[in-house]
């Protein structure tokens, strides 16, 4: 390629899906919907009811299509994806307050859905978990389809593109993400959009290099310049040089070599070079999910959320029904563990069946083990449904946010009771099986010696566990470079708790981000972590650094690390013993 007169420009977005691209830019203009807001009189609200209905079937049509489409193509775990897009379609709460609208505001039915479905999003955007946030993009994903549908105008498709492109677009709904042309959209970069998106998984289910979160990329470029992306590091560069193109092309040369010998590990132990073993699982949300676990190598689950199941539907899921999920997930992972974590729900997750309160700081109020010892009759149909499954042999529990051994013994009080009540109804199950608990509140770390008779393995959320020590929201972009997982006060609450739980004979996990950091499994190891347990698409980039490291390297970085005093010492440690034995995965992280 020519060195081009234009001037370069690098942007640095959010990878959400690894691969280097280049190519020119394909700008997918994502103007809103046009329509006219008219007022009706009476006589036409049965008539613009009548135009919604028709709208919304062949909405649900078009999206049971598509999901066939990319079920066919990629899998049933990417096409669930749709799933959310179908829950708000068949939405009688949002299809009736449509309804009511029409009648109340008397404007036709595209202003009314919009003013509706506008307002569901905004109140999704306030809340401050990623993933809930990201179904605001769902809502308006399928809004938009809607209003085409009551215009009549053919849905955008990226289906037909002529040359091979990088598409730029303000933002990029799913449903658009699912049908583009993998032969010619090389990969793809947007102004919005996180890695929990929609948009993101499905990138990466297809395996295209992606960016999100550049704020302004669609107005910086023009249909037909050169641009480069990194989905890894999230680089986006405007007018590459040869240079660029050059560096960039060995990285992904480097990175499919990588990859490529990474899937022959699958079936290699989390071992190191002298013969210390880790226990590497997976973190789960879904039941669905169960099938890439079982591909990744993962040595089992070590970590079922299990509030999704509640969230994903209208109504408390009774004991039957939780139960033959959980018996399925034992089935289908034995002869490996799976650890149940329960109820989670509150902070900023709701239930739409329970009354909640309003709450200053969600995220310190009445959540998780708080709420179920709140809820018992809940608490306990999970505790009875999870024991019903251990009678496989292979489940274990473990509750999460702990913060004192009062907890921990009024929870174990209920799931006494729970086996009792199984035992007079003749149900099986297992006495034995382990009981744990989530070690993410400092005063759980540090109390660790009081907890530990009574439990039979500490799971660390880090994730939280840094949140709470360091009084640093995650979410809070402004505070984002307090967010310090190596932060000197961190490691020795970890080491403090992986000690205790060895000194009572009981293992120690770890499920948070921590664990799936590259840089950071060294140092675990060297702590004397028994389980990492991370997302299955980063078991074998975490396998692979365990099998290239000795144990005795791990514990020197430990004890090195102990001495330090900031953060950026410590992950410069990491960083350095990462580099001596994995340099081609140092090269690869942003």
């Amino acid at each position: 390629m020519e060195e081009t007169s234009h001037k370069r420009v690098e942007l640095q977005g959010i990878g959400v899906s690894p691969g280097v691209a280049t190519g020119p830019v394909f700008l997918m203009t994502t103007e809103e919907d046009r329509f006219v807001e008219r007022a009706i009189a009476d006589d036409e609200v049965a008539r613009e009811i009548a135009r919604f209905e028709e709208a919304l079937i062949e909405t649900r049509r078009q999206l049971h299509d598509i999901q066939r489409q990319v079920g066919a193509a990629i899998g049933q775990q990417s096409a669930s994806i749709f799933d959310a897009h179908l829950l708000v379609v068949d939405d009688r709460s949002l299809v009736e307050e449509v309804i009511r609208g029409l009648s109340v505001q008397k404007k036709n039915v595209e202003t009314v859905l919009r003013l509706v479905t506008d307002r569901y999003a905004q109140a999704l955007l306030r809340v401050e978990d990623d993933y809930l946030r990201e179904r605001a993009a769902d809502i308006r994903d399928v809004s938009r389809r809607i209003l085409r549908n009551l215009s009549g105008a053919a849905s955008s498709s990226l289906a037909n593109l002529d040359t091979p492109c990088i598409l730029v677009a303000n933002d990029l709904a799913p449903s658009e993400a699912a049908t583009l042309n993998k032969q010619k959209v090389l990969g793809f970069a947007t102004d919005l959009g996180s890695p929990t998106s929609h948009t993101a998984i499905m990138a990466r289910a297809l395996n295209v290099p992606a960016i999100v979160g550049l704020h302004d990329v669609s107005v910086r470029v023009s249909r037909g310049d050169t641009v480069l992306i990194d989905g890894n590091k999230g680089v986006f560069i405007i007018h590459p040089t040869r240079e660029d193109l050059e560096r960039y092309g060995k990285v992904e040369e480097a990175r499919k070599t990588l990859q490529s010998s990474l899937d022959r590990l699958r079936d290699e132990p989390a071992e190191t070079i002298d013969g210390y073993h880790i226990v590497l699982s997976a973190n789960i949300e879904l039941p669905g999910d169960v099938d890439t676990v079982l591909a990744s190598g993962a040595s089992g689950v070590g970590l079922f959320r299990t509030e999704y199941l509640y969230l994903s539907q209208k109504h408390l899921p009774n004991e039957d029904e939780q139960a033959a999920i959980y018996e399925d997930l034992a089935r289908r992972i034995a002869p490996e563990h799976a650890v149940i974590r329960t109820l989670d729900l509150g902070g900023d997750k709701f239930l739409s069946t329970v009354k909640m309160p309003q709450e200053m700081n969600p995220f310190m109020g009445w959540r998780a083990i708080r709420f179920c010892l709140a809820q018992p009759e809940i608490f306990k149909t999970q505790l009875r449904a999870i024991l019903r499954a251990s009678a496989r042999g292979n489940v274990k529990i473990m509750y999460p946010m702990i913060s004192s051994l009062d907890e921990v013994l009024k929870a174990n009080l209920l799931l006494d009771e729970c086996m009792d009540e199984l035992r007079a109804k003749g149900i099986p199950f297992d006495p034995d099986l382990d009981v744990g608990v989530m070690i993410e509140v400092p005063s759980a770390a540090l109390t660790a010696h009081l907890i530990a008779p009574h439990v039979d393995f500490f799971s660390l959320g880090t994730n939280d566990l840094v949140q709470y020590t360091l009084a640093v929201d995650r979410v809070n972009e402004r505070i984002a470079y307090l967010y310090q997982p190596t932060h000197p006060a961190i490691i020795r609450l970890i080491k403090n708790t992986i000690d205790v739980g060895h000194q009572h004979g009981i293992w120690t996990g770890v499920c948070g981000e921590m664990a799936a950091n590259p840089l950071m499994v060294p140092l675990l190891i060297g702590l004397g972590v028994d389980e990492l347990s991370v997302s299955a698409p980063a078991i074998p980039l975490v396998k692979d650094v365990v099998r290239r490291l000795r144990f005795s390297q791990a514990e020197e970085l430990a004890q090195l690390v102990l001495e330090r005093e900031s953060a950026f010492e410590i992950n410069e440690q990491c960083r350095a013993l990462v580099g001596q034995v994995a340099p081609e995965i140092l090269d690869l992280l942003a």
